[in-house]
């Protein structure tokens, strides 16, 4: 659901169904100009890694983003979520701070 006159928030695409771990997005937000979209995704009984999808606020293509560290395997869901949360912001901070250049 889209509220408002803005662009909807990134969706789940068909690579990212239930037999890829992830079942629903679990965190949605903006921050700097851009929409985030993050979950955790079962990599095993014990394991979860960080999951984050991105689409600028103006519109266009979503993107998932690619790890941003070797170690992608987290003890728990809330880990790897609040992991992506982090790596959705470090990569906006980062574009928004080349931009300003």
């Amino acid at each position: 659901m889209n509220i408002g006159s803005g662009p909807a928030m990134p969706s789940a695409p068909a690579e990212t169904g239930a037999s890829d771990g992830i079942r629903a997005r679990l965190l949605t937000f903006s921050y700097r100009g851009w929409l985030f979209s993050c979950a955790a995704q079962r990599i095993d009984e014990l394991t979860f890694r960080p999951v984050v999808f991105c689409r600028h606020g103006s519109g266009g293509e979503e993107s998932r983003l690619p790890p941003d560290t070797d170690n992608v395997a987290y003890g728990s869901e809330a880990e790897a979520l609040r992991h992506a949360e982090q790596q959705a912001m470090r990569w906006a901070q980062d574009r928004s701070s080349s931009e300003a250049r």
